[in-house]
Order: structure tokens, then sequence, then C-alpha cells
């Protein structure tokens, strides 16, 4: 009887000490996180209108490695002017190598550069959104007229069209299969025909 209750109180779990799984998050769950982490659109483009992307955006692997850490956007024509996407303050104006840029920063750690741009402004300007910020210059895209777009978030570049466009992958969401629908066939009906009376027999006795 002893032997028992050992055996028995060996077995005895609590209930606090079973690892309890977490439960599996849910698709809509899943959705919601990767749109969470995406930017969302809510910048202007800086020509109006809207304009075509020549050249997108191409990261390189490394920093030090050559890529396009920004977009090309084309203009109608050479000094057109370029309109700042978003709020913010300048930043910088001058002269990088051998072309005018202006940067932008619009706070939370974002900073939008353009290039061949030409401008008045100076460092500590506030400009707000779609305010002009200078007038683009040809040489970029060689005989097309184009606005070198580039955005920072930190030191890292990223995809400028990100805040001007909905970027994020389309997702397909499970939709509950209907059953079938029960198939109705109307068969066709034979007609009936008419029945001729047969002549009656006569008995020939004779």
């Amino acid at each position: 009887m002893k032997a028992a209750v050992v055996l028995a109180a060996l077995f005895v779990v609590p209930a606090a000490a079973v690892p309890q799984t977490a439960p599996a998050p849910t698709f809509s769950a899943a959705v919601a996180a990767v749109q969470a982490a995406t930017p969302q659109p809510s910048w202007n483009w800086p020509f109006s209108p809207r304009p075509a992307v020549l050249r997108a955006f191409d990261p390189p692997d490394k920093p030090w490695m050559s890529g396009h850490r920004g977009v090309d956007l084309g203009a109608t024509h050479d000094g057109v002017m370029v309109l700042s996407p978003e709020s913010g303050t300048v930043s910088f104006v001058g002269v990088v190598v051998d072309r005018p840029v202006i940067t932008i920063d619009h706070g939370g750690g974002l900073r939008s550069s353009f290039e061949p741009v030409e401008s008045s402004l100076t460092a500590g300007d506030a400009v707000a959104k779609g305010e002009a910020i200078g007038t683009l210059r040809p040489g970029h895209c060689g005989v097309l007229a184009c606005v070198h777009w580039g955005v920072r978030r930190g030191e890292a570049y990223v995809n400028p069209l990100d805040f001007v466009m909905d970027l994020r992958p389309s997702i397909l969401l499970p939709v509950t299969p209907k059953p079938p629908m029960a198939l109705e066939l109307e068969l066709p009906v034979t007609p009936k025909l008419p029945v001729t009376p047969k002549p009656p027999v006569t008995l020939d006795d004779g």
C-alpha cells in the first residue's frame, strides 16, 4: 500500500510546473505585424504632377559597395521647382563633389536629400510639406531631366517610394469554402403517343 502511495506522489506534477505553450499567432495578427513594420505612404511627391520613376532604389549589399541609394524621378524639364515631400528643417545646402545638394531633416531620424538642386534656403530654415525648396539643375540623368531623391533613417538608406506609395505585398486572406450546390437535372419527358383502337375480329364460319 505504501509503495502505491509513493508512486502516485511521484507522478503528481503541479499544474504550475507544466510548461505552458504559447498559442500560435493568428493569421490576422501576422498580417498586422507585417503592415506595422512597413512605412505608411503619407508624404508628397517632390514633383507635381506625379513623376515617373526612371531608376529604382537598389541599395548595395555592403555599405562600401556600389549601388543606387535612392530613386531617380523624371521631370518635365530642367529648372522646375522641387517640393519638400514632408515638413522639416533644412540641415544642409551646398555642393557635394560637383553638384548642388539640399537635405531636409523631417524628424524621427528621417532625412531627404535632393540633387542636383540649387536652393536659396540655408541650414535651419523651416519648410512645410509641399513647399518649394529649390530648382532642378541638369546633368544627373544625361539628356533627361531628373532629380535623385535619397532618404535616410539614421545612417541607413531606405526606399523613398515607401513614403509615397503603398509597396506592402498583397496578402490573400483565407476564404471559407462554400458547400457544393446540388444540381437539379431536368430529364426530357417522352410525349405519349395516341393509341389506335384495333378493329373487331370477325369469325368466318363458312
